[in-house]
């Protein structure tokens, strides 16, 4: 058989990711600040993109029955005024009359004042924003306020708030500054910034005292008096090489190390075991103090160096709006102070262009023009798409937001991908680190997202959330004398038709951080000791 070439047609179907698909996928899970973050590059790169400076319109679904009240534009995109838009013909917003009053002409400078009335405005009031105070050149190089040429200006707009402010204070340079404090020696502080080199974020000596003092070639007994006085820093706590340590020294700085504190800290498995019987026999001690011990070492701080701790936490802004209306059916809005507004100024790019430029200025010109009304469009889009998951989601948890957490209903991605019609991934990144706020407060709508616990007898599911909730329940009502195990609260809850294994109970109970019934049966029988001695001393006294 002869090899020959030839042509043949066929007809597939392909999913091509072009890197503008990938950008707008990009773009659905970024957060707000990540998002304000990318547009400020975007406007940086291009010089027609520009911020609205105001607009007070926003997203809004207002719902009867779940129908959709939308502030559409005239070529059927939803809300494009609100997220995007173009300058006029002249390239200006429309303003007010008087709102160009600087430029109507008037005399307005102190100068042109001063010659008009044949007086000086500076004998009138000598404080003008006009006018500069001389300081002389040695002087105004050292002070970062003055400008270069030996004026002070008394406006602000040349003022520069980073010169002033201070940077996070450090664990290390509050240390720092004690050390200096705490020793007079040379070879001392040498030594205590060594130790304090090795403290951790949470303010533990992470150090081998032995390893240190050969290295220095000092004696260990010499760095461990250093460490006994650094441990009496603050805040107290620091210079700890363990758990126990640390609470010691918190304890000591307060007066409250006395013997039977000294033997519960050498046996806190015990007291984390609530294993108060052991712990009386060890301490000496009854069950009131025991409780009373306890009680002060819950108020210890642990872990005292992470007040130190350079992480910033970004301030949560809710992207989604949720609210019951007079007659009621839900309003869904989005945040208009999340929403970033961004404007095409297409008049610039039409002056541009009929000015002479080269081939290279005209390319860049309209790739520019492109990536804009790229961006504006993918921000609408954002904005549809995580509108319509919100008001998905508001449809199916609508007895939570009613009556609360009991009634969360079990939720996955598929179903809200089927009822919207999208793909599971793509609902996947619009939940993800995006915030609903409702009259019960802020959830992150992956919230709105629980596993389904089978229900006795074929009944409807129940949320993992809601069964956590009714497991708390159960716990905070049990009496002294009668503490539910896992075994008991599983018979509970196949009463109230939630089919669940007593593992998972252990497991959203740990989760939950509460104790197993040993621990608190022994805890709440000490309590109800003590209450009933209470109770004795004072009928006694009565």
């Amino acid at each position: 058989m002869a090899l020959s070439p030839k042509l043949d047609l066929r007809q597939t179907q392909a999913l091509v990711m072009t890197p503008l698909l990938m950008q707008s996928i990009r773009l659905l899970q970024l957060t707000h600040v990540e998002l304000e973050q990318f547009i400020e590059q975007e406007i940086e790169k291009n010089p027609l993109l520009e911020r609205a400076e105001t607009n007070d319109e926003h997203f809004s679904l207002s719902e009867q029955g779940f129908g959709a009240d939308r502030n559409s534009s005239d070529d059927g995109e939803f809300g494009r005024s609100t997220m995007s838009g173009d300058l006029d013909a002249e390239g200006n917003r429309s303003s007010e009359p008087g709102d160009h009053w600087l430029e109507s002409g008037e005399i307005t400078s102190s100068g042109s004042m001063s010659d008009t009335f044949d007086s000086s405005l500076e004998n009138i009031f000598p404080d003008d924003p006009g006018t500069h105070d001389f300081i002389a050149g040695d002087l105004a190089s050292q002070w970062k306020s003055s400008s270069g040429d030996g004026y002070v200006s008394s406006g602000g707009e040349g003022f520069n708030l980073e010169q002033v402010t201070a940077s996070p204070v450090t664990i290390r340079d509050h240390v720092g500054e004690q050390i200096l404090f705490a020793f007079e020696k040379a070879t001392d502080r040498l030594i205590a910034a060594e130790l304090a080199d090795h403290l951790d974020e949470m303010g533990y000596l992470r150090a081998d005292v032995a390893e240190i003092a050969e290295r220095l070639g000092v004696e260990a007994a010499h760095i461990e008096k250093l460490i006994t006085v650094m441990q009496g820093f603050e805040p107290a706590g620091l210079f700890a090489r363990d758990l126990a340590e640390c609470l010691a020294i918190q304890l000591c700085a307060k007066n409250r190390l006395d013997p039977p504190m000294k033997i519960l800290l050498q046996h806190l498995e015990l007291l984390a075991k609530r294993d108060f019987h052991s712990l009386k026999k060890l301490c000496g001690a009854t069950d009131a103090d025991i409780l009373d011990m306890l009680q002060e070492i819950q108020l210890l701080d642990p872990k005292p160096g992470t007040a130190f701790s350079s992480g910033v936490a970004d301030s949560i802004i809710p992207d989604v709006q949720v609210d019951l209306g007079s007659d009621g059916t839900w309003r869904i809005e989005l945040n208009p102070s999340a929403l970033p507004r961004v404007l095409v100024n297409n008049h610039y790019f039409a002056t541009v262009s009929k000015a002479k430029a080269s081939a290279a200025d005209k390319i860049f010109l309209n790739d520019c023009l492109q990536n804009a009304n790229w961006l504006t469009r993918s921000l609408d889009q954002r904005a549809q798409t995580i509108l319509k998951v919100a008001s998905e989601i508001v449809r199916q948890q609508e007895q939570f937001l009613l009556h609360g957490v009991a009634h969360l209903r079990p939720l996955n991605l598929r179903n809200v991908a089927d009822a919207i019609g999208m793909h599971e991934s793509t609902v996947s990144r619009v939940t993800a680190n995006k915030y609903m706020l409702t009259k019960r407060g802020v959830f992150e709508l992956r919230y709105f997202f629980n596993a389904a616990i089978a229900a006795t007898e074929g009944g409807e599911q129940h949320s993992s959330q809601s069964v956590r909730h009714q497991i708390k329940r159960l716990i905070d009502a049990e009496k002294p004398d009668d503490i539910l195990s896992d075994d008991t609260i599983v018979d509970l809850l196949k009463g109230q038709g939630v089919d669940i294994a007593r593992r998972t109970v252990a497991k959203y109970r740990e989760a939950m951080n509460i104790a197993s019934s040993v621990q608190r049966r022994r805890e709440k029988k000490a309590q109800a000791s003590v209450r009933k001695a209470d109770e004795k001393s004072r009928a006694d006294v009565a």
